[in-house]
């Protein structure tokens, strides 16, 4: 409802009854001045239509005064004017509104005498501005009118049955930025410096695999796992495909089977590489999140995330060549990690390496790199231990372990390390004059722990001696005829995988 004419003055009903002929009056018998409304100059205006509610004020209806106003209205008494009545009605009847509407009735004559006709007063002029808007509204009203109905006819025709869900939404902000730390944001920065590997053997067959690695320093050294390129390490060919599809040559500058870790180099290194910062495994707590960057099945630049799932869990994996086995106090996350991954970096939430991928469990139960997918069992070598070795690869060439001089059983789990009776080949299973004789230990005795980590198997112990370097004093405990025993062993070395 339209509230635009409120308190406007609008023209009279056009609606008023004409007056009707009434019989001639004699002049001699002038109607009495009571009989009907004044209408000189002095008589009041009709009732105005202020008696209306007060949430809208009624305009006022003015009467025009024609000059014959001045000669008593014929018949007036005779319809006095109904106090209940609208305003519009009140007025004597042969009066014209401001508006020219309706206009005077015709002047009569009295009977037998000739009377010359008075001119009609000139209508005033009229006010068009209740006029002017109400025409405007009615335009408005039917172009609206107009236009809902081509919009409904438009709707009609164009409905076929298929309704849509979409929601119009605004542009994406030009100035959306991802925050530092984000998933995203540490990606997009390590990226670049991760590389897809690709080795193929020697062989008339060419056979290889496809693994990661990472720059670990601007000279070229890529770091990853020794299985990854153990294929191509004789005769064979590598090459490493970073992200921006660039590919360069490589070769094995140095590899540890037993901590199965490799050191290559780019045969032509571009200027400008950008080594990935390394952190501190050792300060990595359980539950901390974990960025996986690899090639899972050949899909290169792959991202997955996790969390760290436990530390220090003993992983003895083989490098798929027959080789040696490879163990490691392992990382485990549950960040996805599939065949590819391998070599390539885990990442905590700063986008320092944390560890190297390395190792998943398979639902076939055993520890390894085969073409089983992702259950969310993944293992990492610690990056202080991979640091160690890859330094040492780069300046000989060979890995250095560090030793205690004794066999243990590789076999038996739950009761700890035992010192077998005789080691490969018949030699003895202490070293004379080694750390493990020198601190006491004989065959038969049971590792329970070492440096504070329980032992439960041969395997346990060759991962927790070999985070460590040779040279360093560790605290060890163990059983000998049903008793505990705790001593200090100085580790010793060994240079090389033979």
């Amino acid at each position: 409802m339209s509230t635009e004419n409120e308190g406007k003055a609008v023209p009279g009903d056009p609606a008023a009854p004409s007056v009707p002929p009434t019989p001639p009056v004699p002049p001699s018998a002038p109607p009495a001045p009571e009989a009907g409304p004044s209408s000189g100059p002095e008589s009041s205006p009709a009732p105005t239509a202020q008696e209306a509610p007060a949430a809208q004020e009624a305009p006022t209806v003015q009467t025009a005064q024609p000059p014959h106003a001045a000669q008593p209205a014929p018949a007036a008494a005779e319809h006095p004017t109904d106090p209940g009545a609208p305003a519009s009605h009140a007025a004597p009847a042969h009066a014209a509104p401001a508006g020219g509407w309706p206009p005077p009735p015709p002047t009569v004559p009295s009977w037998g005498t000739p009377h010359a006709p008075v001119p009609a007063a000139p209508a005033a002029p009229r006010k068009r501005t209740g006029g002017l808007v109400a025409a405007v509204l009615a335009a408005a009203l039917v172009a609206g009118g107009i236009g809902g109905g081509i919009g409904y006819w438009a709707a009609e025709r164009g409905d076929d049955g298929i309704s849509s869900t979409t929601v119009s939404s605004g542009e994406t902000p030009a100035s959306f930025k991802r925050d530092p730390g984000t998933v995203a944001a540490v990606a997009a920065t390590a990226l670049p410096s991760v590389g897809t590997i690709k080795a193929k053997s020697g062989g008339s067959q060419g056979e290889g695999g496809t693994g990661t690695g990472f720059v670990y320093d601007q000279e070229g050294h890529i770091l990853t796992n020794n299985h990854v390129v153990a294929s191509a390490a004789d005769g064979g060919t590598l090459s490493v495909t970073f992200s921006d599809g660039k590919s360069y040559d490589a070769e094995v500058v140095g590899r540890a089977e037993g901590y199965d870790v490799a050191v290559l180099k780019l045969t032509n290194a571009p200027k400008g590489l950008k080594p990935l910062p390394l952190g501190d495994s050792d300060k990595v707590a359980v539950g901390d999140s974990t960025i996986a960057i690899g090639a899972p099945f050949g899909l290169s630049n792959t991202v997955t995330t996790g969390i760290i799932s436990a530390k220090n869990r003993p992983v003895a994996s083989g490098d798929g060549t027959g080789g040696s086995n490879s163990y490691m106090s392992a990382l485990q996350t549950d960040a996805s990690i599939n065949p590819g991954n391998s070599g390539g970096p885990l990442l905590d939430a700063s986008g320092a390496v944390i560890g190297i991928n390395s190792a998943i469990q398979s639902t076939s139960g055993g520890f390894g790199q085969s073409q089983a997918g992702s259950i969310g069992l993944g293992f990492a070598i610690p990056v202080n231990q991979a640091k160690n070795v890859a330094q040492q690869l780069i300046k000989t060439g060979k890995p250095v372990y560090p030793v205690i001089g004794a066999t243990v059983n590789m076999n038996d789990k739950g009761e700890g390390a035992e010192i077998a009776e005789r080691g490969t080949g018949s030699t003895p299973s202490v070293t004379p004059n080694g750390p493990a004789a020198k601190a006491g230990l004989k065959p038969g005795d049971v590792i329970t722990g070492f440096g504070g980590h329980q032992i439960d198997s041969g395997p346990t112990l060759i991962s927790e001696i070999w985070t460590h370097k040779p040279g360093d004093s560790v605290e060890i405990t163990y059983e000998r005829d049903g008793r505990s025993v705790t001593t200090t062993v100085v580790l010793g070395e060994r240079t090389g995988d033979s």
